[in-house]
């Protein structure tokens, strides 16, 4: 079983990205280990008011810190063609050998719509996600081997081709999911797993369905990532915590699937709609740090070995002085 790193969340969609990098970087400082930074086209309604290209700013953090790296998440299904995700990644994990890791989903329709295709169900958009991961493993493995590989399927073409640019290892692969389907063809297919905080047995059930696949594949599930983001808001007061919550993080009080609002300025009008209470069970909001130790506990009990903490308020210097202080040297597997 791995040992338990606490990374930071770096929340592309709230913070310039010169800002972001500044903060990543006070954050190791404090005791977090490792950066979770997501591939937004868009922030989720405009008062987050920032959306910079991942690639870029994952390099800037190579340069600024230590630990681990990656996108936490992005679609090579849409926007991307998975040939360059795997280019991407492959050149982040060249310059930074050992750090980075790759974390992929079946996308949303806020960052990926806005180049016109048509936006399929649910289905297709995760059977496009596999069949994308299935290229880029292909380009991993032949790239390292020294050869080239073509592909042709159902959604993606591929001409005889290899990544020139390429680490000794290739990056891990880990694929957010928040469904026991995608889960289990995970398991069978990737390194790892990724989702957000949610009821503990929603997550316990993931976590069966994932190593269920990898047994099927004879994979040891105890050795393969579990990664969890987990929103929070802490501020000096209860009072504040809950404001910050309510104005830069109401779609985290949305219960309901997003993935298939295209517009920060929709989800603006939907969040006129909801209410301190919505928050109740997705999301701790609270002034005492130790009720935040004792939620993220409850989540590293359940087995994760990656943990990303991301506090919704723009107080984020005083909350990694607090949580670093406070609660990370608390945290134990």
């Amino acid at each position: 079983m791995a040992s338990l790193t606490v990374g930071y969340a770096a929340m592309l969609e709230q913070f310039h990205p010169t800002e972001i990098v500044e903060l990543s970087a006070y954050a190791e400082t404090k005791g977090f280990s490792g950066v979770m930074a997501a591939d937004h086209f868009q922030p989720w309604v405009p008062q987050q008011g920032q959306a910079a290209f991942v690639w870029n700013v994952l390099a800037a953090l190579g340069e600024r810190t230590k630990g681990d790296l990656g996108p936490g998440v992005t679609a090579p299904t849409f926007r991307w063609h998975p040939a360059m995700v795997a280019q991407a990644s492959a050149t982040l994990a060249a310059m930074y050998p050992g750090r980075h890791w790759l974390g992929l989903g079946s996308g949303e329709a806020l960052n990926e719509h806005i180049t016109g295709q048509y936006w399929p169900e649910a289905p297709e958009r995760i059977n496009r996600m596999f069949e994308a991961i299935d290229v880029i493993k292909k380009l991993f493995s032949a790239s390292i081997a020294g050869k080239d590989i073509k592909h042709s399927g159902p959604f993606f073409k591929l001409e005889s081709t290899r990544l020139w640019t390429m680490p000794k290892v290739a990056p891990e692969i880990l694929v957010a999911t928040a469904g026991p389907v995608t889960a289990k063809r995970a398991g069978k297919t990737v390194d790892g797993l990724i989702t957000v905080g949610a009821p503990l047995e929603k997550i316990d059930g993931l976590f069966a369905r994932f190593d269920e696949g990898a047994r099927e594949v004879g994979k040891d599930p105890t050795t393969m990532p579990k990664v969890l983001q987990l929103h929070m808001s802490w501020a000096e007061t209860d009072e504040e915590a809950m404001r910050n919550a309510m104005v830069e993080w109401p779609n985290g009080g949305m219960k309901f699937p997003k993935a298939d609002i295209r517009s920060p300025f929709e989800f603006e009008q939907i969040a006129k709609l909801v209410r301190p209470e919505d928050f109740e069970g997705r999301m701790i909001i609270s002034a005492d740090p130790d009720k935040h130790l004792q939620y993220i506990q409850k989540f590293v009990d359940l087995g994760f070995d990656r943990v990303y903490l991301h506090n919704v308020g723009r107080n984020q210097r005083e909350w990694i002085d607090v949580f670093g202080a406070q609660v990370l040297p608390k945290l134990h597997r």
